[in-house]
Formats: structure tokens, C-alpha cells, sequence
């Protein structure tokens, strides 16, 4: 079937989809002692997920509702929450009364009423127009963190979200690395990441690395999906991690929020948003800079980000928003380790003229509508138009001293994509239950260019080639990359009784991913010096189209416990820098393909009363053909055109075989003042466990020394714990990380602390972190501090194999930080 013929079909299905009417749950909300109507009161109804304020009437209303019962919140600043719940057998009128408060609320009791709101916060079955129902899906909420925004610190941020492997690069948060269940961290790469729902990475299918990361002062929530969002967001393994921003202030024309922080090692940064409501337009604005020499030398940083977005709500059924992100910053790069290199002093660099630079640009328009009161639709138009520079010298001998007067590598990408979304969402009737159905569209096309080669010699940041002085320089290549991407996909929630739903769904998907350029050939005698060289022209086309399946189960077995689980296809695409980068540290296999593969997870999760909030997953992830990295000697093309060792042994990249990977991962939240019983609304105690044991196997593979092996990336112990505490204005957070060792490569090739050559060889031993944060608002101020890495541990993270490297790249040491915020 043409994938035209597909799309009318389902779209004619979607139109003829049977439309009846709902019932309205109405109401007021008015003041205990006048019996006034209250204004701007926040009306949360629980069951569904959504929130709705009240009018200058004190008036709210929730519509399109099914036969059910429903619980409420109301929450004021000026008043004591008030919980109800409420029948709906038809349309509802109701009148919530709020209490006034006796004593003005402080920091503990605003921060226990959105835990009454949002503790472990999971997306709902159905929300805007995506469907989440029987998906393992966690939600990060801002409001509810005690932790180190100023550097987007992200094991703290993520704390919470279980079985995550996080880089940590010691560049005050410049860039956001998490990974997990055996996918590499870097750039957060095997994610689909969004912004509000649309793309951000460089390349969705030929470079999806993340370079921009929104501040976490800007961000309302991240909502984390893992495999199965594969259907509804892409093809990736990693599943779909979305930026939700923070909305305009609904109640204010002009509200201002402005966050000025110190740190170590001369950090600053400035984080200031205005935001507000007049009449049918609202907005939301914020610019963030960021500065700071870094805890090595050789390591500064400037950062420039700005956001802009505006809205126009034609009616209750039509809005329509525009947004704009804009990122600029320069990074010096002090350089990879050895292992000999680490262990003897971390803070050492040998590395002075390595640079970093990035530039984004990305645009959004966001279209809603309400056809009815069943059926919505939405439309994504986004686009962007970046760069990524770097430059430095990178030998796979990171014990090499730089030689001033050898060129350091330059790599130049251009990124200039687009892309448009559509999805529609409508609820229909099936033997007497209400099912829920959607259908999108995707296209997404992409015209990238990469050119490496030789850069100046100089030490400052020249990203300008210099190809006149170094014409026989070993690494050039220029190369277009044109990629065009077209999917349908469809879910439909089945509602088989009030407790139990099954939801099946499909992805298609047609690529194209082309590579069109020239690469040198650059001949070399036994002393590596240049004797001739040879330019070739390589033009290669990939097209494939595939389907992708999965379903999802939802059981809720009573009030506060879910029983869910879900199955997913994956797939991979290879990335241009699979094809053709040339990299002094790793060779790529020509015949490089996708990957592919399934995950699964079954689990339970729910809340006991304000006691207990719970999680509990088992997984399995079906890694065919993945792609990864072995010890080999290196090899190189003579003149005559054949291969010949170098005697170097280096990382050989490509499709090293089969692998599977299986764990469990949990989460536990106990409120210890519940606990206890105790009265006392100034106090709060909590504690939490996040902890995920995971076992991995190459199952089959055609290279010696792997099957059998365990995968890379992969830590069998990974635990978060901590505690959460606080009295009247004060918060705080003590919070303990612990990794077990993992491995690097497919060969499983163990670490030499003696190594003094290279670094990118060996495992990643164990480490533990331990991290202190509080708060205290007085009024409009707020001033937050802490400390990072309390025990001052010496341990790392990664071996990059390319930047921001080759080698060890260590983390940071104990760190201090300190925030001022004022909000007007």
C-alpha cells in the first residue's frame, strides 16, 4: 500500500470516527467568610491531569468528561487547599469553598502542597494530543527540586529517574549527557530530544547529538519516555526526553524572575525571564549567560542563551504560538588523560589550544485547534539552522605533547533542517466505553554539510582552515549530507473495562540518508612523513522504509497501584559521522549499517496516601547489530591501494553483533513526617532510593573476543539516594551517587592505571558522589547554596574518543555554588 493511499485511509477513518456529546463539571470557588467569588484559583483535577483557573466570576469548568468520579484541588497562595471529589452522572454544577489561611504559608507548606499535586508525577493516558497509557514515563518536576541549577548539576536534576548514566564533562552543565539500559551518554544522543514537543538536536536520524540544552531555570518539568516512545517521537532505542518550558503567568501583565549565582573556579551566571498575560496574547522571555574558567586549565567558558515565545489565543478552541531559542557559546577544551595521566594529577592538562564553539538557532510555530469537543488537532512547523566547530589537536597518543607548530584539526558542520508534525486526537464510542485514537504525520528534511581538515597553527580560537600551509595534512574530507524523512503513526488506547486498557500502535517510516562529497587520500612512508596523496569522490545513497510495532497494557488495579507494560521495535539510523569522519583515534567500518531491535518493560507503580510514591520495572532491550567499538590494529591504504597495519592498536567502530540487556529498576519515596504521624506542618523529611541493577551479554558477533562479553556503558549498580528536609522557609537536600564499574569498549578491555600512551583503552571504575543544596525565601528573595561532590572524591566518567578529548576526561572536584533570586 502507498504510504499516500495509508494516509487517506486512516484519515477518512478519523473523520467518520462516531462523535457524542460529554458532560460539563462546572463550578465556583468563593471566599469562607464573604462569600465572594475568588479570582485566579487553581482548579486541578487530579483524575485527568489538567488544570484550569477561575474567572473574574470565580467560575471554572471542565469539559468533555466521561460517567465517573473525579477529584479536585484548589490551590491559592492566600488561602488553606481544598480537596474534593466529585460524581459526574451528567452535567455538574458545583461551589468549592476556600478556607483563609491563619499565618502566611512558608516554603515547607507550599512545597508539600504541589507534592500533593505532583509527588512522582506520570504522565496521564492521554494529554494535548499524545498518548502515554501502559508507557514506562517519568516526569522531572522543576518546582520540586532543591538541587544546583545554576550548573545544570545532572545527577541531581535527574535523580530521580531511574537507571540513567550521566557524563560529566566539568563544563557547568554547557551541554546535557545521559544515557541508559547501555546507550551511550554522549550529547544524550540516543534520545529523540524536543523542546514543547519539537525537535532540537542537530539531526534527528544523521546527527542527533544535543548541543543546546534550555537552562533549568526555564523548564517547568522534563518528561522522560523510554523505548516505546519509539512509535509516537522516532526510532531511537532511548525512547523521547521533552523540554517543557515554564508558561506565561496567566494572573500578570509583567512578571520578572531574576537569578544571579557565584561558584567555583569564577563561575557566574544570569538567568532573568519576563513573562506575562494581556488580554488574548501572552509571552514568555528569558536570556541566561553563563561564564567561567573551569576547575583545569586550558578550560574557560562563555555562554549566551535566549528564548522568546508568544501566543495568541483566537478562541477557547484555537491558539496559535510562535517561539525562538538562540544559544552561542565558545568553550577552550584542556583535553583528554591517560590513565597514568589522571591518577598522578587530575587537574593536568597538556592541551592549549583546543576550542569548542557552538551556535543554534531554532524556530517553532504551534498551531492547536479543537474540532469538537472530542477531537483535537495540532500542528508542529520547526526548524533550525546551527553550526558546531571544533578544533584541536587530537592525537590517539593523548601523552603527546601539542607542537605549536603542527596545525591543529578543524571540523566545521552546518546544520539547516526543517520539519512539520501533525497530529489529530479524537475519542470515540465502542460498546458503550469511550476509546481514544490518534493519527500523525512527520516530514522531516535535513541539508548538513561537515568539512574536515587542517587549522591554523595559531592557539586562539581560529576556526578558519589553513590549507595552503598544511595541503598534505593526513584527515580532509568535505561532504554534504542530504537526509529526507516522511512517517505515519497511530495509537489507539482500547478501554476493555474501567481498570483495564491495552494500547496497540504503529510507526512507518521511509529514509533517505545521503553522504555526496570528496575525501583525500594522503600517502605515508614508515616515519609518517607525507610522500603523495590522492583525492576521491564518494557519493552514496541509503533508502529504506520499515515498520515499527508496539503495544501497551494499562491495569488499575485500585486507586494509587498501576500495573502496566508495553513492547517496541527500535531502530537506529547511522549517523554521517559513521560514515565518513575520519578520526585519529577509532577507524569505522565502511559497511556500517542501522541498528535495530525491541525493548520491553512490565512494572508497578503508585502512591499510598502522602506516605509512600513507588516505581518497580523490570526491562529487556534486543540490541541487533549494534553498533560499537573493539581493540584491532589499525590499518591504512598504500599507494598500490592495499591495507597494511600500522603496528597501532586503535578502537575499530562498526556493527560488532547481537547484543541483549535486562535489569531491574526502582524508585521509593517515603514521607517520614506521614510516616511518624506527626502534626507539625513546618517540618519536612522525606527520603528516597532510586536504584537499578542491570546485566548485559553480546549474544553473537563475527569480531574475536566479544560474544559473551558484556556491553559497554553499562554499570550492574546504579543508585541515587538521599534525603529531603526542611523547616518553615528552609529547604534542603543531602543526596548520595554510586556507579559500579562498566566498560568502555565491546572487548571488555580492563583499565591499566600505568597506561601513559592513550587513555581511550580500559573500563570505567566505580565512584560515589555525595551533594548538599538548600534554600531559603524570604518575601521575594530566594538564596540557594551548596556544594557539589562533599567528600572532594577524584574519579571520571568517560574516555571520549574524540572531543572532548581523546582520553580521560575527569570530573569535577568539590565545587560550591550560591543563588540570588527575586521574583516581582
Amino acid at each position: 500500500m502507498k504510504l499516500k493511499d495509508f494516509s487517506l485511509l486512516l484519515f477518512t477513518f478519523l473523520l467518520a470516527s462516531n462523535l457524542h456529546s460529554q458532560y460539563v463539571l462546572e463550578g465556583t470557588v468563593v471566599d469562607e467568610l464573604n462569600r465572594q467569588p475568588v479570582e485566579n484559583a487553581e482548579v486541578y483535577n487530579t483524575t485527568l491531569g489538567k488544570m484550569v483557573a477561575t474567572d473574574e466570576l470565580g467560575k471554572f469548568s471542565f469539559k468533555d468528561l466521561a460517567r465517573g468520579e473525579y477529584e479536585l484541588v484548589v490551590f491559592t497562595y492566600e488561602a488553606e487547599m481544598t480537596e474534593s471529589k466529585v460524581a459526574v452522572n451528567g452535567n455538574t454544577n458545583i461551589e468549592l469553598v476556600l478556607s483563609p489561611l491563619a499565618e502566611s504559608l512558608s516554603e515547607v507548606v507550599i512545597n508539600q502542597r504541589k507534592e500533593r499535586i505532583f509527588a512522582l508525577r506520570k504522565l496521564k493516558k492521554v494529554e494535548g494530543t499524545a498518548i502515554y497509557a501502559g508507557k514506562k514515563n517519568e516526569v522531572v518536576v522543576m518546582d520540586k527540586l532543591t538541587a544546583n541549577l545554576a550548573t545544570n548539576n545532572a545527577r541531581q536534576i535527574y535523580s530521580q529517574v531511574v537507571g540513567l548514566n550521566i557524563y560529566d564533562n566539568g563544563d557547568a552543565g554547557l551541554q546535557l549527557n545521559i544515557g541508559g539500559r547501555g546507550l551511550d551518554p554522549n550529547r544524550t544522543q540516543n534520545f529523540n530530544t524536543r523542546q514543547n514537543g519539537y525537535d532540537i538536536s542537530a539531526d534527528v536520524l544523521g546527527y542527533p547529538e544535543s548541543y543546546y540544552t534550555p537552562p533549568p531555570e526555564a523548564l517547568e518539568e522534563v518528561q522522560i519516555i523510554r523505548g516505546a516512545a519509539s512509535l509516537q517521537y522516532g526510532t531511537q532505542f532511548g525512547g523521547l526526553i521533552n523540554f517543557k518550558l515554564k508558561k506565561p503567568n496567566k494572573y500578570k501583565k509583567i512578571e520578572l524572575v531574576s537569578r544571579q549565582s557565584l561558584g567555583s573556579y569564577n563561575l557566574f551566571t544570569s538567568f532573568n525571564s519576563v513573562s506575562g498575560t494581556l488580554g488574548k496574547f501572552s509571552y514568555y522571555t528569558y536570556f541566561h549567560y553563563k561564564t567561567g574558567e573551569g576547575f583545569r586549565p586550558n578550560s574557560g567558558y562563555d555562554s549566551y542563551n535566549a528564548f522568546g515565545h508568544i501566543n495568541y489565543q483566537f478562541s477557547e478552541q484555537t491558539s496559535l504560538a510562535l517561539e525562538y531559542t538562540f544559544l552561542d557559546y565558545l568553550a577552550q577544551q584542556p583535553g583528554g588523560l591517560t590513565d597514568s595521566q589522571f591518577y598522578k594529577n587530575p587537574d593536568y592538562s597538556n592541551r592549549s589550544r583546543n576550542w569548542f564553539k557552538v551556535n543554534w538557532n531554532l524556530f517553532a510555530l504551534k498551531f492547536k485547534h479543537q474540532f469538537s469537543k472530542r477531537t483535537d488537532f495540532s500542528l508542529n512547523l520547526f526548524g533550525l539552522d546551527a553550526s558546531r566547530k571544533a578544533l584541536g589537536f587530537r592525537e590517539n597518543r593523548v601523552s603527546l605533547v601539542d607542537d605549536p607548530s603542527e596545525p591543529r584539526e578543524l571540523l566545521i558542520d552546518n546544520f539547516k533542517n526543517w520539519g512539520a508534525e501533525a497530529r489529530v486526537l479524537t475519542r470515540y464510542d465502542l460498546k458503550n466505553s469511550e476509546q481514544v485514537l490518534l493519527l500523525g504525520a512527520k516530514y522531516y528534511q535535513t541539508d548538513n554539510s561537515q568539512r574536515q581538515g587542517p587549522g591554523t597553527a595559531a592557539s586562539n580560537a581560529d576556526f578558519s582552515f589553513d590549507d595552503t600551509n598544511f595541503p598534505n595534512y593526513r584527515r580532509q574530507t568535505n561532504f554534504d549530507f542530504p537526509n529526507k524523512n516522511i512517517a505515519f503513526f497511530g495509537e489507539n488506547i482500547f478501554n476493555i473495562t474501567n481498570k483495564l486498557s491495552v494500547t496497540p500502535g504503529f510507526r512507518l517510516e521511509y529514509i533517505n540518508t545521503e553522504a555526496n562529497g570528496i575525501y583525500k587520500q594522503v600517502y605515508v612512508d614508515l616515519n609518517d612523513d607525507a610522500y603523495a596523496s590522492e583525492t576521491f569522490e564518494e557519493n552514496k545513497q541509503y533508502e529504506r522504509n520499515f515498520l515499527l510495532l508496539g503495544v501497551g497494557t494499562s491495569y488499575q488495579a485500585r486507586k494509587g497501584l498501576e500495573l502496566y507494560a508495553n513492547f517496541s521495535q527500535n531502530y537506529r539510523s547511522v549517523t554521517f559521522s559513521d560514515i565518513r569522519v575520519v578520526n585519529p583515534v577509532f577507524q569505522i567500518d565502511p559497511n556500517i549499517t542501522d541498528e535495530e531491535g525491541f525493548t520491553a518493560d512490565i512494572g508497578l507503580r503508585g502512591k499510598v496516601k502522602q506516605l509512600l510514591n513507588y516505581d518497580i520495572n523490570v526491562f529487556g532491550l534486543r540490541y541487533n547489530k549494534r553498533i560499537g567499538e573493539v581493540l584491532k590494529e589499525e590499518t591504512r591504504v598504500n599507494e598500490q591501494g592495499e591495507k597494511e597495519s600500522t603496528g597501532r592498536i586503535v578502537r575499530f567502530k562498526g556493527n560488532i553483533g547481537d547484543a541483549f540487556i535486562y535489569g531491574v529498576e526502582s524508585f521509593a519515596e517515603l514521607n517520614l513526617i506521614e510516616a511518624f504521624n506527626a502534626k507539625n506542618k513546618n517540618w519536612k523529611v522525606s527520603i528516597f532510593s532510586n536504584l537499578s541493577y542491570t546485566q548485559s551479554e553480546y549474544t553473537s558477533s563475527q569480531e574475536n573476543n566479544v560474544e559473551g562479553n558484556e556491553v559497554e556503558f553499562i554499570p550492574h549498580i546504579n543508585l541515587k539516594t538521599g534525603i529531603g528536609f526542611g523547616y518553615k522557609n528552609l529547604l534542603g537536600s543531602l543526596q548520595y551517587t554510586y556507579l559500579s564499574k562498566q566498560y568502555t569498549d565491546a572487548t571488555n578491555s580492563p583499565q591499566d592505571k600505568k597506561d601513559n600512551q592513550s587513555g581511550i583503552r580500559g573500563a570505567i571504575p566505580s565512584y560515589g558522589i555525595l551533594d548538599l543544596s538548600l534554600s531559603y525565601r524570604y518575601k521575594r528573595f530566594t538564596l540557594e547554596s551548596g556544594i557539589n561532590n562533599l567528600l572532594d572524591n577524584s574519579y571520571f566518567t568517560r574516555r571520549a574518543t574524540g572531543y572532548p578529548g581523546p582520553g580521560i576526561i575527569p570530573a569535577q572536584p568539590i565545587t560550591w555554588y550560591t543563588t540570588l533570586q527575586v521574583k516581582i
